[in-house]
């Protein structure tokens, strides 16, 4: 199996780690609160996006054809993922509430909604490290099959 460049998923994800702890160290109504909240609610998009991308390139080779894989739901990718043991149920379930919050941030303005997504984002920041890893980690199983 050829390696899965993860680097933009670890980059996004420090990104978002920064933009987080500006954000906490920025008082709530100023300027500075509102453009860290802003950046941390585009690289949750950005995070989201780049692994469903990635975890449907670790789970190409169990199945028939590209287009197989191709075919899935983002949260059936995520659902694959448990049963071939990449991730957790528990972090699939995260990965999908974290979707369904993404899908809603780009329809729902409100402030009070910006800020319950922003106390996932130290989760997704652990979840998406983890993944990072975890698709790393599937060249070496897949290696020893």
């Amino acid at each position: 199996m050829k390696e899965i460049d993860v680097s933009y998923l670890r980059r996004c994800t420090a990104t978002l780690c920064k933009a987080l702890e500006l954000l906490q160290a920025s008082n709530s109504g100023c300027i500075d609160y509102e453009m860290y909240r802003s950046a941390c609610i585009k690289e949750l998009e950005i995070i989201i996006e780049q692994s469903g991308k990635l975890l449907r390139k670790a789970l190409k080779p169990y199945f028939s054809s590209s287009q197989a894989v191709d075919g899935l739901t983002f949260k059936d990718v995520f659902r694959h993922a448990v049963l071939r043991g990449v991730i957790t149920a528990e972090e699939c379930e995260r990965w999908l509430q974290y979707r369904d919050s993404r899908n809603a941030t780009t329809h729902d303005y409100r402030v009070g909604f910006a800020e319950k997504t922003l106390a996932t984002l130290p989760q997704l920041i652990v979840d998406a490290t983890r993944l990072a890893a975890a698709i790393e980690q599937q060249k070496h199983k897949d290696e020893l099959c």
